[in-house]
Order: structure tokens, then C-alpha cells, then sequence
């Protein structure tokens, strides 16, 4: 056993076979790995240790190491196997709700861009030398934006923009700048770790904390704040979740950074639990198993969950704010969810549950070779302002509206009353593609008339007399191929077809059969 920082003569040698082997494991720091005891601190003092000489971590295969409330994080910034090993983490009496366990972070440090003082969309280049390929956060806070609507109403958040860089400044067109920054009020650039990180393996066990149920969200997770990560392999399970308890905000959390993938992994769909919202009435928590903030090129690649992607007890897996280019592949899932925009996000070769895709955005949303289970194909979220600034594909799915109970089904569900300013014009997909969609509405109520292309998004606007104070742009064109209900039933535009009657619909091969 070597503790940090006692340097005997057999302390050195100890630390001289580790540097030879290339690797350590937490037993030879301490951990104890019996379930009982708190090897928190021998498991921080491992990465400490590899961290300073660039070694392997490795857990011990069949320990369970216990992780109690002590306010502490292993930090880690070398290549990382739980292997089979078992980790609870106890939240019932944690120090610091909001503080991760585990974070996997950079060594590089972020420095500040004094010289740039606007921005605009779609810029390809910025006027900066770097020392090598960067990820910039830029802010305005004199510009509120995502002014949010309804039980969980807000004055917005800062206009914020993240974006990747070369080391001559040109800016990665994949994920492109997406506002206009006319005063900038901070801009940050954080190099980017070249050398590809992986963590791996773990059966991660959370004892759910007992906190009053209100916004005051735990973080007790595998943070993730280096570019260039993948995690492969982990498992995340949630026990002793009682009649009340604080929201996650996610077990995997990933945030300012780039280029991160998660694949081969079991999460778990927290319990719903109620508080009085902003408004001053009862609203369920959003509490996250998955969470992504501020990060671009973030995949999901093959991942699952515990308990059943239907069953409403359980909040939607994912959220996630200010991201880009996000994917779903192979992936089972209860939700996927871009609250405060996602630029660019591609659902493919997976199954989403019963709160299905929720998105605003820009760029492109793709849905391919899906099962979709959700209340709509796609909800563009009302309490943004339903917003899609570019285009929508829906291409080789099956849709089961509300997992087969009797609805009237739509495919692209929201609302904007156009009399709520939310910091931006708001845009419906200027253009709509479905193509090879199987919609599975058997099961219908009475007086059904088919599935509707569009969610009755104004009720109120039913003639040209209605006046939006904040105009919602509406979609130009939808284009449909081969589309087909179980009802027997055709698709049509909308419950409230004034609203789309200048929609261009192009209605190539849709029967009802």
C-alpha cells in the first residue's frame, strides 16, 4: 500500500514498480474494496498519483469499492478500467450534492480571447493564433435567449455560442457558428487534448438520495470535461428511490468539450417526482441519467436501459443544452432531448420511448431506421417556442403513437402562440422530408380521422384576424413518399389546417393500408 506523499525508501520503490508496470490499481493506494469502507479517498489518491507519471488506472476485479457522502473527486486524465469491478455510491448523506465523484478532465488550461469582440453566423474564421486546435465559448450577456414558456417559465439564459477551431483560427464548418454576436461580453478558448482517452467497464450502483423534492439538482457522477473521451462498457443502476427525492442531472455528464463517445453502456430512467414550478404550480422534475451541456460531436453508440423506455414512473434518459452535431445509433432508449438548442442531431438504428425525440434547434434533425414510441415522431418544444431553424428528415421508420394507446396521432407535435418573446425568431423546419414511414395506428379513439403531419400548434389562430405579436415562420414544404397507416386512415395536413394552408405538400405514395 502507498500513501501520496510518504516518500520512505519503500514508498520510492513501491512507486518506481508502478512506473515500471505502467499501471496501478486502487488496492495498492489503500482501497479496501469490501463494500463497507469508504475508499474514496485511496480511490482519488490513485489517479492523483497516475495522473503525475502518466500511468494506466485499473480497478480491482470483483472488489466493490463504497463511495460515501465525503466531498471529494477523483480526478482523471489517464486511461481508466473499472474492469468488473463493482462502485456504490451512497448520496443519502453526501457533503456537496452538486459535486462530481469521478471527472475526467484536461491538464490544458483555457485562456481568454481579448482581441474578439463580435461574431457572426456562419463565420469561418477567427481572428486568433492558437497553439493548437481549440473549442471557444463565447458569451453576450446583455442578449437574453431560450426565454422559457410555461410551468417552468425563466428570463432566458446568456447568448451563448460554442464552436471548434484550428490553431489559425479557421472554425470547423460541421458545427458552424449558429448566432450573431454583435457585443461580446466573454470569450474563452480551451485546447483540446489531441491523444484519444478511454474509460472503461464498472457496475456503477447510485443509493438515490432522500432530499426534499425540489430543484436542487445532484451531481453525484462521472463528469466528463476533456475532449477526445470514449466510455465503453459502463453500467449505471439506481436503488432506494422512495416518496421523494432531488433531481440528477446526470450519471454521465459531459460538458465543454468535443469529440466524446459513449458506447456499449446500461443506464438507468430515474423516478419522476413533483415540485411547484416557476409559476407557482406543480410540475415533474426532470431528473437525468444522461446529461450534455455545452459539447459538440457527443455519440451514444449502442446504449440501453435498466428499466422499461416505457413506463411513465421513469423520466426521459437524456438532457441536454447548447450542443452540437448529438447522435443516437443503436440505441434503446426512453428519451432524446435538446432543451436549450442542439445544432444538427441524427437519431438513427434505435428504438426512443414513451417521451420520444423532444428538439429546437438548427441545422438538421434526421430520424432513420427508428422505432418511435413517443406521443409524436418528433415534439419541437413549446416551451421554446417549437423552433427548428433548418430542415427535418424522417426516413425508413415505424412510428406507434403514445406506444400503441388510443390517440390521435400527429407526427411533429408543439405550440407557439406567437404572443411570447423567447430572445429569437422562431422557425418551423423549412422543409419536411418523411419517407418510408410505417405509422402503427390501430388502435384509435372514436371519431379518428387519421394522423395528422402537424400537431394543432395555435388553436386560437383559425382565420386571418389572429395577430402574432412574435411571428412563428412556418414550414414551406413537406415532401412524403411512401407513407402508411394501420388504420387504414390517410395522413393529413393538421386538426387545424389554417395554420399550415400555405404549407407546400408534395404527397408522393401515401395510403392508408
Amino acid at each position: 500500500m502507498l500513501i501520496l506523499g510518504a516518500w520512505t525508501a519503500r514508498a520510492q520503490d513501491e512507486a518506481a514498480r508502478f512506473k515500471a508496470a505502467g499501471v496501478v490499481h486502487y488496492s495498492d493506494f489503500g482501497a479496501k474494496g469490501d463494500g463497507k469502507t469508504d475508499d474514496i479517498d485511496a480511490i482519488a489518491a490513485t489517479h492523483a498519483f497516475a495522473n503525475l507519471h502518466g500511468l494506466r488506472v485499473k480497478a480491482d476485479d470483483g472488489a466493490t469499492y463504497y463511495i460515501g457522502g465525503k466531498h471529494l473527486t477523483a480526478i482523471i486524465r489517464t486511461e481508466t478500467d473499472f474492469g468488473k469491478a463493482a462502485f456504490i455510491i451512497d448520496d443519502t448523506e453526501a457533503e456537496k450534492r452538486d459535486a462530481s465523484v469521478f471527472m475526467v478532465s484536461s491538464a490544458l488550461k483555457p485562456f481568454k480571447l481579448e482581441m474578439i469582440r463580435s461574431l457572426k453566423r456562419n463565420q469561418k474564421k477567427i481572428n486568433a493564433t492558437l497553439p493548437g486546435p481549440c473549442l471557444i465559448t463565447v458569451t453576450n450577456a446583455n442578449v437574453k435567449q431560450y426565454i422559457r414558456y410555461g410551468l417552468n417559465q425563466n428570463n432566458g439564459s446568456s447568448q451563448t455560442d460554442i464552436f471548434v477551431v484550428d490553431k489559425n483560427g479557421n472554425v470547423d464548418m460541421n458545427a458552424p457558428i449558429i448566432w450573431d454576436f454583435d457585443k461580446i461580453t466573454e470569450i474563452t478558448a480551451l485546447p483540446i487534448d489531441e491523444k484519444p482517452l478511454k474509460i472503461s467497464g464498472g457496475r456503477f450502483t447510485t443509493i438515490a438520495n432522500k432530499a426534499e423534492s425540489k430543484y436542487n439538482y445532484y451531481s453525484r457522477n462521472i463528469a466528463v470535461r476533456r475532449s477526445n473521451v470514449t466510455l465503453e462498457g459502463l453500467e449505471h443502476h439506481i436503488k432506494g428511490e422512495g416518496e421523494q427525492g432531488a433531481p440528477y442531472n446526470g450519471f454521465i455528464s459531459i460538458g465543454d468539450c468535443s469529440y466524446v463517445t459513449v458506447k456499449n453502456t446500461i443506464l438507468t430512467g430515474h423516478k419522476t417526482y413533483s415540485t411547484i414550478g416557476t409559476a407557482d404550480k406543480p410540475v415533474s422534475m426532470g431528473s437525468y441519467d444522461l446529461s450534455v451541456n455545452r459539447a459538440l460531436n457527443v455519440s451514444f453508440v449502442n446504449c440501453s436501459q435498466t428499466n422499461d423506455i416505457n413506463d411513465s414512473k421513469y423520466w426521459g434518459i437524456l438532457g441536454s443544452n447548447f450542443c452540437k452535431n448529438l447522435l443516437y445509433d443503436h440505441c434503446t432508449l426512453s428519451r432524446f432531448d435538446a432543451h436549450q438548442g442542439v445544432a444538427n442531431a441524427t437519431i438513427r438504428n434505435s428504438t426512443l420511448g414513451h417521451m420520444g425525440i423532444n428538439a429546437i434547434g438548427t441545422g438538421l434533425l434526421l430520424v432513420e431506421n427508428s422505432c418511435i414510441r413517443g406521443k409524436n415522431i418528433v415534439n419541437l418544444r413549446s416551451d421554446y417556442g417549437s423552433t427548428w431553424q433548418g430542415e427535418l428528415v424522417i426516413r425508413n421508420c415505424i412510428f406507434v403513437p403514445a406506444n400503441g394507446n388510443p390517440v390521435s396521432a400527429s407526427l411533429i407535435g408543439g405550440s407557439n402562440s406567437g404572443q411570447h418573446d423567447f430572445g429569437y425568431i422562431c422557425y418551423m423546419p423549412e422543409k419536411i422530408t418523411i419517407e418510408n414511414l410505417r405509422i402503427e395506428d390501430s388502435a384509435h379513439p372514436e371519431a379518428y380521422e387519421g394522423p395528422a403531419i402537424f400537431a394543432n400548434f395555435n388553436p386560437e389562430m383559425t382565420n386571418a384576424s389572429y395577430q402574432e405579436k412574435f411571428p412563428f415562420i412556418k414550414t414551406k414544404q413537406v415532401v412524403l413518399k411512401n407513407v402508411t397507416t394501420a388504420s387504414g386512415k390517410k395522413l393529413r395536413i393538421s386538426d387545424n389546417a389554417f395554420i399550415f394552408k400555405g404549407v407546400k405538400v408534395n404527397a408522393g405514395s401515401v395510403s392508408g393500408k
